[in-house]
């Protein structure tokens, strides 16, 4: 009959159950050393795109309020000065520069119109005001291969009350 032998208390081991096997002892802080550099990159990550967003978000509502302001009527389309005002309103924490297209008219029941009064026998015709925003961006972080600032554009289209 054969005997297992248990094997005698090794004096450099302070833990008899743990002798022999390998010591895990500071892996969770390599772990965390090795990986805290990538949680770090996406939290930046993730703030960086929501900047864009916001900025983005922030182009186009100005074209909204831009088109709004104008659309009132016939006098207010034509203000230029007061819908480039009320986009940069909009837009206060931002510089944007707002372009205001020509006048393009359509008759009221669908067809083609040249902004003249002899169009659109039987219907009306009917004025579309224009606003295009932008504003340059430029993210914190610049990665290789891509440009150093982005364009952001704004755009809106509606129809002037008669």
């Amino acid at each position: 009959m054969q005997t297992s032998k248990i094997p005698a208390h090794d004096e450099r081991c302070s833990r008899p159950r743990l002798c022999g096997r390998i010591s895990e002892r500071g892996g969770a802080l390599v772990e965390l050393a090795l990986l805290l550099p990538v949680f770090a990159l996406l939290l930046v990550g993730a703030a960086e795109i929501a900047r864009v967003e916001y900025t983005a978000i922030e182009v186009s509502n100005a074209a909204m309020a831009g088109v709004q302001y104008g659309a009132q009527d016939a006098t207010t389309a034509a203000d230029t000065t007061g819908i480039q005002n009320a986009a940069q309103n909009d837009a206060a924490n931002i510089t944007i520069t707002t372009t205001v297209e020509p006048f393009a008219c359509i008759c009221s029941d669908g067809s083609a119109s040249t902004c003249q009064p002899t169009d659109c026998s039987g219907s009306n015709i009917e004025t579309i005001l224009t606003v295009e925003t932008q504003t340059s961006f430029d993210p914190v972080i610049h990665l290789p291969g891509l440009p150093t600032t982005f364009t952001l554009r704004g755009h809106a289209t509606q129809k002037v009350l008669e």
